[in-house]
């Protein structure tokens, strides 16, 4: 069975605890990847891997552990496309898929905001985490899981 890898020091607490329940009743391993300690419920099923503090240390666990056909949960859009890369799925906590399709957008996209940034320009962030998210997040990781059953 695929596992599920979740970059978890930006994750919402809110998609962790969907990703908790899924994960019990699937019986699909989860590992929570973050350089600083990351409360998990006691289960068979779910785990967190600590890794140094440092730029990309989280990231680069999770591409070096990650396998084809595993989902990663990220919002990390240089993660995402080394995951697709694999052939892993990459789901943003907000219910976004990426795909190869995608994913070079995104990237442009990201590079052109971090110019604006860097140029001293306020771009602000993204709008809080709000229920119609909440539930694209649920809907994608039960087709990603029901996917996952029939393989």
């Amino acid at each position: 069975m695929p596992k599920i890898w979740v970059d978890a020091d930006a994750c919402p607490t809110v998609i962790k605890e969907i990703l908790f329940r899924a994960a019990e009743r699937t019986q699909t391993e989860l590992t929570l990847v973050a350089n600083q300690y990351v409360r998990v419920p006691p289960s068979p099923f779910i785990r967190a891997l600590q890794v140094t503090a440092g730029f990309d240390v989280a990231d680069n666990e999770i591409v070096q552990r990650c396998e084809g056909g595993d989902l990663i949960i990220t919002a990390d859009i240089p993660l995402a496309s080394e995951v697709i890369d694999k052939g892993a799925t990459a789901l943003n906590p907000r219910g976004e898929k990426y795909s190869k399709a995608n994913i070079r957008a995104r990237l442009n996209m990201r590079d052109f905001m971090e110019t604006l940034r860097s140029s001293g320009v306020h771009t602000g962030g993204p709008p809080p985490l709000g229920q119609q998210e909440r539930k694209a997040f649920a809907d994608q990781l039960d087709r990603w899981l029901a996917q996952a059953r029939k393989n």
